[in-house]
């Protein structure tokens, strides 16, 4: 048990240091809502769990590669869970690239024009590839974080990277960051 308690240690503080040690400089978008908007039901779990498009700019100089993360905080906040849920994991991106199309492929390697080398890591399902918001249908506001991270490197990373693993392979090379927050509730 300690041993466990000392690796959750070491990962809070690990995910802490790579997302404070870069400021929050780059501006996140998406074409179907706003920042603290909602999240269209069709890009739900409840819907058609249709991937949303993010298109970034301001990135720092230097940049080589980006990685995207979207997770549910507010799960730890109303203990249902113990750490964020992890809804999309991206990286590969390409330092030239401007965004994220919508309805991406679910497959680890999806293979995008003028994305070449980006792969669809491992979601809270253990599955590559984006899944929705889901939460409960008991009408709480849920919040999903689409944090892009700008990297120093192009570290050319293996398919089947979940949160922690990208986190801990980008630690030292984080640049910049930016956030495009949206919110869901599922009432019924």
């Amino acid at each position: 048990m300690r041993n466990l308690i000392t690796t959750l240690a070491a990962a809070i503080a690990l995910v802490f240091a790579v997302q404070v040690s870069a400021q929050d400089t780059i501006t996140v978008t998406s074409s179907i809502f706003d920042h603290h908007g909602m999240v269209p039901e069709e890009n739900s779990a409840y819907g058609t769990n249709t991937s949303i498009d993010l298109s970034w700019s301001d990135l720092p100089a230097g940049t080589q590669s980006l990685a995207m993360i979207c997770d549910d905080p507010i799960v730890v906040e109303i203990g249902m869970m113990e750490s964020p849920f992890v809804h999309w994991v991206v990286y590969n991106i390409p330092g030239s690239a401007s965004g994220l199309p919508g309805a991406m492929s679910n497959d680890a390697e999806p293979g995008l024009n003028g994305l070449s080398g980006l792969v669809n890591g491992n979601n809270g399902l253990g599955r590559p590839g984006y899944f929705g918001p889901r939460p409960p249908a008991n009408g709480q506001l849920h919040a999903y974080h689409f944090r892009v991270y700008a990297l120093d490197a192009d570290l050319d990373l293996e398919p089947g990277l979940n949160k922690d693993q990208l986190l801990e392979a980008i630690d030292g090379h984080v640049l910049g960051t930016g956030m495009l927050m949206g919110h869901y509730e599922r009432k019924e």
